[in-house]
């Protein structure tokens, strides 16, 4: 398995992943800090792939970027509809606003991805955001998946855009399909397996 380093910051403890891969360094995710903590690791990144971009995934993307240089890879181009900045400044008072940022690659659509000399599967799995993407290194059975399952969870489907009945099916279609041992690492909390979650996920099974 590639070297991981996992940073956990923002309001909403958003995880992002640093693996160090041959052909190069890919971030997934950017919450709010990552820029920093990437700085004083002295760690460089290649590529920045979004999960989707829920605000607290995403609010360092424009200062990584303007760091490193990277690509970034996200299901669409940057969207405030997407952020739910609104909808948070609505409900707490407290206004907020996430550095505009541009997407190189567009990936609604493709089912596989190269980004630094490796190949990704791409699963679009909406339900919690309807951007909501999971990126499989294949070669590695490794899975980011964003806020689409969790250790014993799954992603809120309360936010515009959300399904409950969408995300349960895309999660039984798309990723239940893999294998037992693949690894998950989602965008709150603590890893898991696919094998795990098949089996003990109290919202699946």
């Amino acid at each position: 398995m590639p070297e991981i380093h996992t940073y956990t910051g923002g309001i909403a403890a958003t995880n992002g992943y640093l693996l160090q891969l041959p052909g190069g360094h890919v971030l997934v995710d950017a919450p709010d800090g990552i820029a920093g903590w990437l700085k004083k690791q002295n760690l460089r990144v290649d590529a920045l792939f979004l999960t989707h971009q829920h605000f607290d995934h995403v609010l360092d993307a424009a200062a990584v970027r303007a760091q490193h240089g990277c690509r970034i890879y996200a299901f669409a181009p940057f969207s405030r509809d997407l952020t739910l900045e609104r909808l948070y400044g609505a409900v707490t008072g407290n206004s907020l606003s996430v550095p505009e940022f541009a997407v190189d690659e567009v990936i609604q659509g493709k089912d596989m991805l190269n980004a630094v000399g490796e190949a990704w599967q791409l699963y679009h799995v909406p339900g919690h955001s309807p951007d909501s993407v999971c990126f499989h290194l294949v070669a590695q059975s490794l899975l980011f998946g964003g806020d689409v399952l969790f250790l014993d969870g799954i992603g809120r489907t309360d936010f515009p855009g959300g399904s409950t009945q969408q995300l349960l099916a895309g999660i039984e279609e798309k990723l239940f399909a893999l294998p037992d041992a693949t690894h998950v690492f989602p965008g709150h909390g603590d890893d898991t397996t696919i094998g795990r979650e098949r089996l003990e996920n109290p919202f699946l099974t």
